[in-house]
């Protein structure tokens, strides 16, 4: 939701406004270290209450996690405007690239998330995925540096990589020199 609202810039109140109810966590993209509220209409806020005091849900000294929250909500926009700037330059050195091994949709990304489409049969997307976790000793003399990068394979053809508050500028142009250098090595 908050993504949403920071990639359309309007509030998050006009994306909800036709929803019956909303959930929103507060550790996905805001920071904190766990934690979410619940909006709806009085009687399904009673029903889901009563439901997790039945699942033994509750917790003591809410109050710390509820100011991690607060903080998160605070600088949501400019915590989350950061994610997506910083994704759309990962994206833009993938079409920089201009790979046989990997390509991106510029145009799809909108917020902190790229998917990258993996051509050809080889690597597939779980083994670029390993090869960009991975260290090698031709990497540490080549580039003088071991960065691991996790991303997720999505599908058959596609891997998933999201951009979160502790992922810097500096943190995504090494992500993007370990692309090259994968997609590189990939092509040899």
């Amino acid at each position: 939701l908050m993504n949403a609202a920071v990639a359309q810039d309007v509030e998050p109140a006009r994306i909800t406004r036709h929803c019956d109810s909303v959930s929103l966590c507060f550790s996905k993209g805001l920071g904190a270290p766990a934690g979410a509220v619940l909006a709806g209409r009085r009687d399904f806020i009673a029903e889901a209450w009563r439901a997790r005091k039945l699942l033994g849900g509750g917790m003591r000294q809410a109050g710390v996690l509820a100011a991690a929250a607060r903080v998160g909500l605070e600088h949501a926009e400019a915590t989350l405007r950061r994610d997506h700037n910083n994704a759309r330059r990962f994206a833009e050195g993938i079409q920089e690239l201009d790979s046989p091994v990997c390509s991106v949709d510029l145009a799809a990304v909108e917020t902190n998330i790229v998917m990258v489409s993996i051509r050809g049969g080889w690597p597939s997307p779980a083994e670029l995925c390993e090869h960009l976790r991975a260290v090698s000793e031709e990497e540490l003399a080549e580039t003088g540096q071991a960065v691991r990068v996790l991303a997720f394979p999505w599908s058959a053809h596609t891997v998933r990589a999201v951009w979160h508050r502790d992922i810097s500028a500096c943190d995504t142009e090494l992500a993007k020199n370990k692309l090259e250098f994968v997609a590189r090595k990939c092509q040899e």
